[in-house]
């Protein structure tokens, strides 16, 4: 299937210049999509009327970013900084800096606190309303991979497959410790908007559904399933789940895979609703618009194969999406 043969898709103008890392809608908007790149940027676009409005930049690649509000977006990079920008002012301000690369930039607002992780095995907070002052920084067993708000709580994925379970509100101490029920490397986590528990992906096609409520009758609902593998000449393929992303008002989510496929699924039904079309390349990251009425899908090319001949160009496809495909049956 062409994009031609899919009137509810169409890519955004001016896309990145190298590999996405991610991409994220506005917290009450489905019109504005911020976008961190490997070519130093960090772009606001403007997703009704296809255009990017701003853009800035970081000393090395930006790995990951988000909306603090309407105007002001952070991010982090390669080069170690964390940066607030202002849309209304355009002026940037560091926020401060980690020691190695800041992988997972993310903004919690039932504690107002903007939490970055990083590669030198800390997760630090810091108060938007005094930015350039951290509000503490807590070490992590090793490198952080990815996090995700729940609620009031932070869940950590790192190296060496652990989830740890952090109270914003009491840092004291670690609310929990886990261990990834995958076996192979965690690629990405994010909790249900019910904030009951949380997906999990590794680099090896799978993904598990983990529950937060550490009583036994809880915990026994927990499950992991198998997907993005492809068969081809009687040979599983199997890819790494690189993004996941929710559904607020359904509960459902979407995962996308280095196989170029997006899917839905329903996870307490323990069915997937739908599969997309293949995209051009790995899908390097997701997220629905706040309304869940629009799915952003970056198709980026991860070097999962290392260096490639000819290497699609990197784009961001912007889909409306129906109840058919993201409403539990």
């Amino acid at each position: 299937m062409t994009l031609g043969d899919a009137p509810n898709e169409f890519k955004l103008n001016n896309p990145p210049t190298d590999g996405i890392s991610a991409v994220k809608f506005g917290p009450n908007s489905s019109q504005f999509l911020l976008v961190s790149s490997w070519d130093t940027t960090v772009r606001l676009y403007d997703v009704s009327n296809n255009t990017m409005r701003m853009k800035y930049s970081h000393g090395a690649a930006v790995l990951d970013c988000c909306f603090y509000d309407a105007v002001h977006a952070y991010s982090g990079s390669l080069d170690h900084m964390v940066k607030v920008y202002d849309f209304n002012s355009n002026a940037e301000t560091i926020v401060g800096r980690h020691d190695a690369p800041v992988r997972c930039v993310e903004y919690c607002p039932s504690v107002n606190v903007v939490i970055t992780g990083s590669w030198d095995q800390t997760i630090k907070l810091w108060d938007p309303r005094a930015p350039s002052s951290s509000a503490g920084s807590f070490p992590q067993p090793d490198k952080v991979y990815t996090l995700a708000i729940c609620g009031d709580k932070v869940i950590v994925g790192t190296a060496g497959r652990r989830v740890l379970v952090w109270d914003l509100r009491n840092m004291s101490y670690v609310q929990q410790r886990r261990e990834s029920s995958l076996k192979y490397q965690t690629r990405c986590i994010r909790c249900f908007p019910n904030k009951q528990g949380y997906v999990l992906s590794s680099i090896e096609g799978r993904v598990a559904v983990e529950y937060l409520d550490p009583s036994p009758e809880v915990q026994k609902k927990k499950y992991a399933f198998k997907c993005h593998r492809i068969k081809e000449n009687g040979i599983e393929q199997i890819y790494p789940v690189n993004a996941i992303s929710f559904h607020n008002m359904y509960n459902t989510f979407a995962t996308g895979g280095s196989d170029g496929f997006v899917n839905i699924w329903d996870g307490f039904n323990k069915k997937r609703l739908c599969q997309f079309h293949r995209y051009p390349t790995s899908i390097a990251s997701l997220s629905f618009s706040h309304d869940g009425s629009i799915l952003a899908i970056a198709s980026s090319y991860m070097y999962e194969m290392d260096e490639m001949e000819n290497q699609v160009e990197d784009s961001i496809y912007i889909r409306h999406v129906t109840d058919q495909e993201t409403k539990p049956k």
